[in-house]
């Protein structure tokens, strides 16, 4: 489902042009129905793990600056690791609090290869201890994709469109102020769809039938 099959559906179901609204502000049409979008692709984003959205990029430090930056489009960590600069062997950084860091390494002086790390804002991470040398890294960690929106297409439009769509017409029906019954009928189907997303994402994705077994249903 792309952005346009979604758009019309959303119309189609919730049986509302959505016409632009008379309020100081107005808002058109297309500017609610992407709205009601993009609070479902939040939601959903930050529900399930989804292995498609999970990515990794390389970055250096330099010596002597114990900050390292966030990726602009960063939602919630996976790893980090710190390459040797000798062998090009990986050590996981262990992911601690920022108090942590400063009562570990609280030398400003005590330099050497980053052993941990802490969130210290949206922008940066704090390195425990301080790099003594220009160390590359590469974290892997899982970030917002471009919404169906403006890219028009999406993984969640194309490969699980029934969350998509039953969030977004949650949203819609808050936003038209629905009677209670319906709201219930478009949390229920989100809510089904989001089960099984998530068996897929943190489920399926994370095993395999030679490890894990098959997946067996029992017989009545």
């Amino acid at each position: 489902m792309d952005y346009n099959e979604l758009a019309n559906a959303i119309r189609a179901y919730a049986e509302n042009s959505f016409p632009t609204t008379l309020a100081a502000v107005g808002l058109t049409s297309t500017e609610q129905v992407n709205t009601f979008i993009q609070q479902a692709e939040q939601r959903i984003y930050n529900t399930v793990q989804i292995l498609d959205l999970r990515k990794n990029v390389t970055g250096a430090c330099t010596a002597g600056n114990k900050y390292l930056s966030v990726p602009s489009d960063w939602l919630s960590n996976f790893s980090l690791a710190v390459v040797d600069p000798v062998d090009g062997s990986y050590d996981f950084l262990l992911n601690k609090d920022v108090n942590f860091i400063r009562e570990a390494f609280r030398d400003p002086t005590d330099n050497g290869k980053p052993t941990h790390y802490a969130f210290f804002d949206k922008d940066s991470y704090l390195l425990g201890p301080t790099p003594d040398l220009s160390y590359e890294f590469e974290l892997h960690y899982f970030y917002y994709p471009q919404s169906i929106v403006t890219a028009g297409t999406s993984w969640l439009g194309t490969n699980f469109s029934s969350a998509l769509l039953h969030g977004a017409l949650y949203e819609a029906a808050v936003f038209m102020k629905s009677e209670e019954d319906t709201l219930k009928q478009y949390q229920q189907r989100y809510d089904d769809a989001m089960v099984l997303l998530k068996q897929l994402g943190e489920g399926k994705n994370r095993e395999d039938s030679y490890r894990s077994g098959q997946i067996r249903v029992k017989q009545r």
